[in-house]
């Protein structure tokens, strides 16, 4: 069956007067990333920046405003995309190579992953179709010539670090498990997280390459004291203290 191509590729909504949430309709919601943009008084910040298909600075060239710097919550493909279309990129350490490097596990046809990692998709719940998209960014695109576009890293964080937008400032959040280097983003006076993947409001991931139950179980234990008013997430929608407790809870009993 043909697949269409796409009139527009990104689609977004404001979440509050500085927040905004942009993300890709046309890509299945196994790899659709939430891409949060976070205006600020000094700079911008955009959390993630989906798979790269096509422009995301350029499509969203009326909703960015001043200078903006980008930050993977991790390097995983569906995250990481457009980073290199912004000057200033943020990650953590340990993932400074995987955004420069990309790895290779990330591709748009489920026959195209391993056997082993079908395997732990569908035992997490996940059953993909064929083609994980429902249509494609331009005319001539081949799903199986996708590459994640390399990055060279400007910036490392690790836990503790602050960035600071002039009139807002936030904490990054070490969070392993999910993946070596995943961090989140703290604002303690609000209560926000944003949270990658580290946690999100369906089935966790913690057999992928380079993922360790071992550190999860920790990151789970410290997403649990958090005082937190509202996660927003990598995937699914926002939600505040009293899922994250159920969605920590779990896991720890799980595990």
């Amino acid at each position: 069956m043909a697949i269409r191509i796409a009139d527009q590729w990104f689609e977004w909504r404001r979440v509050s007067d500085d927040i905004t949430l942009l993300w890709e309709p046309h890509v299945d919601p196994f790899i659709r990333c939430n891409m949060w943009y976070v205006r600020g008084r000094d700079i911008d910040l955009l959390i993630d920046t989906g798979l790269g298909l096509a422009s995301l600075r350029e499509a969203a060239r009326n909703v960015f405003g001043q200078s903006v710097a980008a930050l993977a919550t991790h390097t995983h493909y569906d995250h990481m995309g457009g980073m290199h279309e912004f000057e200033v990129r943020i990650v953590h350490r340990r993932e400074a190579k995987c955004l420069s490097s990309p790895e290779s596990w990330g591709v748009l046809r489920a026959s195209d992953f391993s056997g082993e990692l079908k395997a732990s998709l569908s035992a997490a719940g996940y059953e993909l179709p064929e083609i994980l998209l429902t249509a494609y960014p331009r005319d001539g695109f081949d799903p199986r010539s996708f590459k994640t576009p390399p990055a060279q890293p400007t910036w490392l964080v690790d836990d503790g670090d602050t960035i600071d937008l002039g009139n807002r400032s936030f904490e990054i959040i070490h969070l392993p498990g999910h993946s070596p280097g995943s961090i989140g983003l703290w604002e303690a006076g609000t209560g926000t997280l944003f949270s990658g993947d580290a946690v999100y409001d369906g089935p966790l991931l913690d057999q992928l390459p380079g993922s360790s139950v071992v550190e999860y179980l920790k990151t789970m234990k410290r997403l649990r004291e958090l005082p937190v008013t509202v996660i927003h997430a990598g995937h699914a929608s926002s939600f505040g203290r009293e899922r994250l407790i159920a969605i920590t809870d779990q896991y720890l009993a799980r595990h």
